[in-house]
This record gives structure tokens, C-alpha cells and sequence, in this order.
């Protein structure tokens, strides 16, 4: 038996080195389910009091590195981090970690509406903040946890990808139903005994199954993508939510905890399927851009809720942020700061000129609401739910902002 071991471990090492990769790759996660003195749920309707956990929320956490630079990619079981926290994860690594690359932390969230507000608008009502500090703390912490243990744990990985398409029959854009990007991107990484070390999963689609109804934290869809492929390959998996702004969620499905976990299971088998043929990347070098944004802000609501301390972080005239651009071999991969339309979407898949996979993360480093095209703004448009949206939109010069810094990133 250990001689057996033994051969397949240096057959694997060969393959490594046949295949040209260098990485080393650590992964981690940590749960942060609420506490019972915690929180109301975010999203939907204010006042939603947490009672139980359904399924564990996580921090997951995993560090790709070569020979000269590493880059990390978080995802969180949250509505949206802010800026602010990302900053507070970098601080908190770079003193556990001093050869950690923290500037090269990429924050997402998967945005599910049935976890602890932690923006701040969720709470008993709209003059009363459902943040919960002790909570916040303990997602900056768990955060920080996993990238320190996927930092020390990293080892010898094959990477591959595949791409696809998902969700025909029950992701739909309520605002504008032509518009939707339901590509599936995967980027795997393998060891030498060709086991599962990390796959990480770009999909988009609002994980809102359970939206109003769910009584315990749950990360909805994604908590049944996470079971399935947790028991069907083991290692870390990951869910990096896309573009979902202009309203791109879950429609004609029933809203119960088995259809959540039934979805994603559905999912995980089609990202499974989609691996049964996968593609290698060509190199392994890792590039890493990002650029800090200062956004102009128009709605005057989000500088009240901050004045009000109902939102906990500092709003005047225009409002921090930051985007990211990176590449790791012939995959390129781009931050966007919140929900942005699935027009953005495309548009940056056409600014990336790598002839491999490309991944979009909405969410991501930031949560500044939607990210809306301008005629959402326009006074008498005929777009469903555009005051809504717009309500929950930093402004109309913001989409226009990001597809300028990610021409400069990218360039």
C-alpha cells in the first residue's frame, strides 16, 4: 500500500512538472454563523429576527501562489462587506503574517438575504441599525483565520478550468429579462494524489430563495452547492458570486429550505459535469492591479443613514472604494464594488483580452448597492422596479466609473 502511495505521488509530481505549473495553493474556512443575542437578517423586509442556524455560514479563504507573487481570494456567506472591513482583514493579516501580500486580498460575498444584516438598514426599522459589532468582529477575525491557515498550509497544485452556462429555467432578470449573463466559470486546483485542494465557482444569481421566509441563517442555493460538493469531491470549494444588479434573481421556484439546497445541489452537479473535460492553464504567472476609486455620491439617503449611525461608515460627497484586476495564468478575473448590471458584466468580459476563462465578481472588495446603468435613472423610464433600485444606488456616474478604472487596470 505505501509503495503504491508513494508511486502515485511521484506520478503526480510529474504531471506537475509535465503541465508547467508551479503553484502552491492553501486553502481554509471558517464558520461565522450568529450568535443567539445576534441580529436580524439582511435583505428583504426589516425586523427579521434571527432564531436558529440552517446551514453554516463561512469565510473561505485560498492563497495561489508562484515563484514570485501570491494573490488571495475570500468569499463570504454575507448580504455584502464594505470597504472599511476589507481594510480591517488587510490590518489584521499583515500583523499575523508580515510575508503576506495583504494589498493582493480580494474581498467577495455571496450576498445571501438570510444572514446577519451587516450594512446596518435591516434592522428593527430604518432609524435603527441591525449591526452587531460583536458580529462584525467575529467575520473580520474568522476572516483573517483562514487566510493565515490557507497561507501556511499552501501546497503543490495542477490548475485547470472550464466554463459553461447555467440556469435557464429559474434565473431571471426582473427589470430588464433580456439582459442576463448565466455563465458558469471554474477554476480548479488539483494536488499530486489528483485530489481536490480548491474549486472556486463564478455564477450569478441572487441566492434568494428563502428571501422573507427563512427563520435560521442560511446561506440559501449556495449552502446546497457547498453540502454537494463538500461530500462529492471533498477540498475547499468556493462560490464567487457574479453580476446580479438590474435585479437577477431566483423566479418560478418554490420558497422552501429543500428547493435552496436542491438548486444548489443542481449546481454542483453541473460544475461537476463540466470538470469531467477540463482545460489546463498555460502559464502560471500571477498579475495583480488594483486602483482606489473615489465614487461620487448623489443619493443623499446613504450620507443620513451614515450621519444617523444607522450605516457605520463615513458618506460625504462622494464615498472610498476599490477594484481589482488580476490574472492568474490565461484567466483573468475583475472586481465589480456591488451589484452590478449583467451589462457590466459583458462589457468587462470585453475589456479582458485573455484567451482563457474570464471571471466577474460582483461584491466584491466593496458593497455600494446597485450598480444600475444610467437610463435607470432617467426620470419616466418604464424599467420595472427602477425606484427601488435607484434607491439603493449610490448614483448614475458609478457603472461609467468602474468600466473606466478596469480599461486602465486592464490596459
Amino acid at each position: 500500500m505505501k509503495k503504491k502511495v508513494l508511486l502515485g505521488f511521484l506520478a503526480g509530481i510529474c504531471m506537475l512538472q509535465a503541465a508547467g505549473q508551479n503553484f502552491r495553493v492553501g486553502t481554509a474556512q471558517e464558520t461565522i454563523n450568529p450568535n443567539a443575542d445576534s441580529l436580524f437578517f439582511a435583505g428583504g423586509k426589516n425586523n427579521r429576527k434571527f432564531i436558529d442556524v440552517a446551514d453554516n455560514l463561512y469565510v473561505k479563504a485560498v492563497v495561489i501562489s508562484n515563484a514570485q507573487t501570491s494573490i488571495a481570494i475570500l468569499t463570504v456567506d454575507c448580504i455584502g462587506l464594505m470597504y472599511p472591513q476589507l481594510l480591517e482583514i488587510r490590518e489584521r493579516v499583515a500583523k499575523s503574517i508580515p510575508a503576506f501580500p495583504v494589498q493582493q486580498i480580494i474581498l467577495s460575498s455571496t450576498h445571501t438575504h438570510s444572514g446577519p444584516d451587516v450594512v446596518g438598514i435591516w434592522g428593527q426599522d430604518i432609524m435603527h441599525s441591525g449591526l452587531n459589532e460583536a458580529h462584525m468582529n467575529k467575520i473580520v477575525n474568522q476572516a483573517a483565520l483562514a487566510l493565515q491557515k490557507a497561507w501556511n498550509n499552501r501546497k503543490s497544485g495542477i490548475a485547470r478550468y472550464a466554463v459553461g452556462s447555467f440556469g435557464e429555467d429559474w434565473v431571471k432578470n426582473i427589470s430588464e429579462p433580456g439582459l442576463l449573463d448565466r455563465s458558469v466559470t471554474i477554476l480548479q486546483f488539483k494536488d499530486a494524489l489528483n485530489k481536490n485542494i480548491a474549486t472556486l465557482v463564478n455564477f450569478a444569481c441572487h441566492p434568494t430563495i428563502l428571501d422573507d421566509v427563512a427563520r435560521g441563517a442560511s446561506s440559501d442555493y449556495v449552502g446546497g452547492f457547498y453540502r454537494f460538493l463538500d461530500s462529492a469531491q471533498g477540498g475547499t470549494n468556493l462560490f464567487l458570486q457574479g453580476a446580479i444588479g438590474g435585479w437577477v434573481q431566483p423566479e418560478d421556484v418554490p420558497k422552501t429550505y429543500e428547493q435552496a439546497m436542491r438548486i444548489g445541489e443542481k449546481l454542483g452537479t453541473y460544475v461537476m459535469k463540466r470538470l469531467q473535460q477540463p482545460q489546463t492553464l498555460n502559464n502560471s504567472q500571477i498579475v495583480y492591479r488594483r486602483q482606489k476609486v473615489k465614487f461620487p455620491l448623489q443619493n443623499q439617503g446613504f450620507r443620513q443613514l451614515s450621519q444617523m449611525g444607522v450605516i457605520k461608515r463615513v458618506f460625504s460627497d462622494s464615498v472610498d472604494s476599490e477594484i481589482a484586476y488580476a490574472s492568474i495564468g490565461n484567466l483573468s478575473l475583475a472586481t465589480h464594488p456591488g451589484e452590478t448590471s449583467p451589462a457590466l458584466s459583458y462589457t468587462t468580459r470585453s475589456l479582458m483580452k485573455n484567451n482563457g476563462p474570464k471571471m466577474v465578481l460582483g461584491l466584491s472588495m466593496d458593497a455600494l448597492g446597485y450598480i444600475l446603468k444610467p437610463g435607470y435613472f432617467e426620470e419616466g423610464n418604464k424599467i420595472p422596479h427602477s425606484n427601488y433600485l435607484t434607491s439603493m444606488s449610490i448614483g448614475p456616474q458609478t457603472m461609467d466609473i468602474i468600466t473606466e478604472t478596469l480599461k486602465s487596470l486592464i490596459k
